[in-house]
This record gives C-alpha cells, sequence and structure tokens, in this order.
C-alpha cells in the first residue's frame, strides 16, 4: 500500500471516530457498554475528539509523504498510539468496562498496529 493510501485509510478511520464521538456519544458509548450519564461524561467524550480529530488532521495533512526519515518517524508514532490504544481498550475489556461491542476496540486498534508496522517496514 502507498503512504498516501495508509495514511488516508487510517486519517479517516480516526476522523469518523471523531465525528461520532462528538456529535452521537449517547449512541456510541453505550454500544461499550459505557454509560453517558451527565454533561461531564457527554464534554470528556467531546474532549477525546480533539485528538483523535487531531490525529486524522496529521495523517491527511502529510499523505504526500515520501518514504525515508521522516517517513519512518512518522510511522513508529502512529504504531505507538495504535499499540496503547490496544492496551488501553485491552484493559477496559478486562476489567469489565468496556462489553459487547467494546471488544471491537482491541481488535481494531490491533489491526491498525499491523498495518502500521507493514507500513513502516516498507520505508
Amino acid at each position: 500500500m502507498t503512504n498516501k493510501t495508509f495514511l488516508t485509510f487510517h486519517g479517516y478511520i480516526y476522523l469518523l471516530f471523531a465525528l461520532a464521538l462528538f456529535f452521537i456519544p449517547n449512541i456510541i458509548w453505550p454500544m461499550y457498554g459505557v454509560e453517558i450519564n451527565d454533561k461531564y461524561t457527554y464534554f470528556l467524550s467531546q474532549h477525546t475528539t480533539i485528538f483523535l480529530g487531531g490525529i486524522a488532521v496529521i495523517n491527511l495533512q502529510l499523505r504526500e509523504i515520501e518514504s525515508g526519515t521522516t517517513a519512518k518517524k512518522l510511522f513508529i508514532a502512529l504504531l505507538t498510539l495504535n499499540i496503547l490504544g490496544a492496551l488501553i481498550t485491552v484493559y477496559a475489556g478486562i476489567t469489565g468496562i468496556f462489553v459487547g461491542f467494546g471488544w471491537s476496540d482491541p481488535a481494531f486498534f490491533i489491526t491498525l498496529s499491523i498495518f502500521t508496522y507493514l507500513q513502516f517496514k516498507k520505508q
């Protein structure tokens, strides 16, 4: 996969989640077993979109990056991000915070970690 294709795909995935967690957290979070029961948890969901949206913008702005040192560093950063996502969401599943559809999150982050690692190896 080219860097442009990978970063476009990766960026739009993060953008999709950013928009969903900003506009419809009351629909999204209960699928994971998490309740949005007051204005503070609603805001925290929207606050999370700062980072998800930022990652999306970084991916989409750097789509044209060519192989080299900078590309390697970008993919190491994205790999670290996705591995952290996998670890934190596995923890949420093991401790019972995430239930039901929540187990899709570790699978999502592990899959993105694999694809990111493979893209890194191409650099």
